[in-house]
C-alpha cells in the first residue's frame, strides 16, 4: 500500500501498457507502478483444468514428434534410392572447370 501523493509526484498512464506510473519530480523516477487488470485473467478455480489442458496439448506435441521421428528413417532411405536411381540414369560427364572455359 501507499502512502498519500506527496507534492512532488505525478501519476502518468503509460501510453503502450496503460500502466499508473508515479513518477517523483525531485528524485527524476518513478517511485512505483500499477499494472491494469487483464481481461482475461484465469480463475483460480480453473486452474487444475487449465493444467491438464496444457498437458494433454504437451503429450500430443510431444507424440507427434514421435512420429515424425519414426517415419523419418523411412523418408530419407526412399529419397536415397529416389538419387541413387537417378544417378545411374544420368549419363557420366566431364566437370566443366573454370580454367577449361578460356
Amino acid at each position: 500500500m501507499r502512502m498519500g501523493k506527496l507534492k512532488s509526484e505525478l501519476e502518468i498512464q503509460c501510453p503502450c501498457c496503460n500502466s499508473l506510473l508515479v513518477v517523483d519530480i525531485n528524485l527524476g523516477r518513478i517511485v512505483s507502478h500499477k499494472e491494469p487488470e487483464r481481461g482475461d485473467k484465469p480463475e483460480l478455480t480453473e486452474a487444475t483444468r487449465i493444467l491438464a489442458e496444457e498437458a494433454r496439448r504437451r503429450e500430443a506435441l510431444f507424440e507427434q514428434s514421435v512420429q515424425a521421428e519414426k517415419t523419418r528413417g523411412d523418408a530419407l532411405a526412399r529419397r536415397f534410392e529416389e538419387a541413387l536411381r537417378q544417378a545411374k540414369e544420368e549419363p557420366v560427364t566431364k566437370p566443366l572447370r573454370d580454367f577449361d572455359l578460356d
